[in-house]
């Protein structure tokens, strides 16, 4: 859109979406093309431009089921739904947003945001220019006229048209010209530009920038807040659920829908920032940090991430949200313990602590059978010096576990036995050791500060 001859030359032909001519449809269901659009929007904000072409509505082959579901997508999943009609804005068109007006007024008794953003009428083939002008004006002139609640209406009609002023933050209409008999009656039309006529090209030039122009682009929302790509998929999978059975979903199932994936979103996003100011912290090649350190910031992170998780907009109330949120903290617990495992890995102590465990009973029997044989107990002595073979063989297996990595179990069951000796057996020692020689050193020195005193 960023240049005047976007149309192309006239005489190429049309790609993009399939298409043909004819009185039988070509697209089947939801189209959406491959590759995002990438935008920067006047406010400097990166957008990503998706485009969806669905099916036509109420042909031969679809059912109401059909019919309905592919605009009830498409409407839920877009920011602007062009809501394509030939010659004129009929009553049964208006007919088919019943369903999407029941929806918005059961998600306006939860929110005070619209349920859904803009909806554009397109008027193609329009045969009266000097009623209402071809374009954005004449299409405005329109649609006031055929929204428009006159006295003696019934009221079924007059609730329709104030429900669908109500659910869409905007609604526009284009009047496009018919776009020439070459169009219409060549089998061999192939979009050229050449054979459509002027009119039909001209309008077409305000058209699509009032669509897809920089300054034009609607940011898609869900309960007033806008989402993401990764929070887009959310939406799809709830709406493609809720879709799969046999029956036309009720508007208060929709609702739920969008209030479940809502709320997964809003987890989404929390757990997201949770996980990055973790990873700033421990991990990837950050330095091991102490335990007591890396549970005050997982508390505070936690607590951010709650705090997201609560200020996000969403549907469904307090108590509805009570389960996301308790999921929520659920997933942080999980990935604070992945968090704890890799920061153990970088503890040099806790990585050396096999090796050194195993090294001291290799070192203690030794000592110990050279004491037994001294004493004359040699058959006590060829057991002790057994059992250090014995214990000096798991010591090679956990060397040759580590740097080959196979028969990782039996390296595993051996740092368990190991760090089972240490806690419970060499650990409780060393510190009673630890803590007799530093209460030796301290007698000792109140000692010699007394045996000084008394020389002086």
């Amino acid at each position: 859109m960023g240049t005047s001859d976007w149309l192309g030359d006239d005489g190429s032909p049309l790609e993009g979406f399939p298409w043909r001519g004819g009185a039988e449809r070509d697209t089947t269901g939801i189209l959406m093309w491959s590759e995002p659009f990438f935008v920067t929007l006047p406010t400097g904000e990166q957008a990503a431009v998706l485009l969806m072409d669905t099916q036509g509505a109420f042909d031969s082959v679809s059912t109401v089921k059909d019919c309905a579901t592919v605009f009830a997508l498409s409407t839920l999943l877009s920011s602007v739904q062009v809501f394509n009609i030939m010659l004129n804005i009929q009553e049964d068109d208006l007919q088919h947003l019943q369903l999407f007006t029941e929806y918005g007024r059961l998600a306006m008794e939860d929110s005070s945001a619209k349920p859904f953003q803009n909806l554009h009428f397109l008027i193609r083939d329009w045969q009266y220019p000097y009623e209402f002008e071809y374009g954005s004006s004449g299409g405005s002139k329109l649609l006031d006229k055929r929204l428009q609640v006159v006295d003696g209406q019934h009221s079924e009609l007059e609730q329709l048209r104030r429900h669908i002023r109500s659910c869409f933050n905007k609604i526009g209409c284009f009047l496009l010209p018919h776009p020439g008999l070459k169009v219409a009656t060549n089998p061999h039309f192939d979009g050229r530009l050449s054979d459509i006529t002027a009119d039909f090209k001209s309008n077409l030039r305000e058209l699509v920038p009032l669509l897809l122009s920089k300054q034009n682009l609607v940011v898609k929302e869900i309960n007033g807040t806008k989402i993401t790509g990764r929070q887009l998929v959310e939406y799809f999978k709830a709406y493609i659920k809720m879709y799969q059975g046999d029956e036309l979903p009720e508007p208060k199932s929709m609702l739920q829908a969008t209030a479940e994936a809502n709320n997964l979103t809003a987890v989404a996003s929390a757990k997201d920032s949770y996980t990055k100011e973790m990873e700033q912290i421990c991990g990837g090649d950050r330095p091991y940090i102490g335990p007591e350190m890396l549970l005050l910031q997982h508390t505070r992170c936690r607590e951010n991430a709650i705090r997201i998780f609560s200020s996000t907009r969403k549907m469904g109330g307090p108590e509805f949200s009570q389960s996301y949120l308790d999921r929520l903290d659920a997933e942080i617990s999980d990935l604070y313990s992945n968090f704890i495992r890799h920061n153990e890995s970088k503890n040099i102590f806790a990585a050396a602590k096999t090796p050194a465990v195993l090294f001291f009973i290799i070192v203690a029997c030794y000592f110990t059978s050279g004491v037994f044989g001294i004493l004359g107990l040699s058959a006590v002595s060829n057991i002790i010096n057994l059992a250090m073979l014995l214990v000096l063989v798991v010591l090679g297996v956990w060397v040759y576990s580590r740097y080959t990595g196979e028969w990782r179990d039996i390296g595993v069951a051996v740092d368990d036995i190991a760090s089972s000796l240490w806690e419970n057996v060499l650990g409780p020692v060393w510190m009673r050791l630890m803590q007799g020689g530093a209460t030796y050193a301290i007698q000792q020195n109140m000692v010699n500060n007394n045996d000084r005193k008394k020389t002086q």
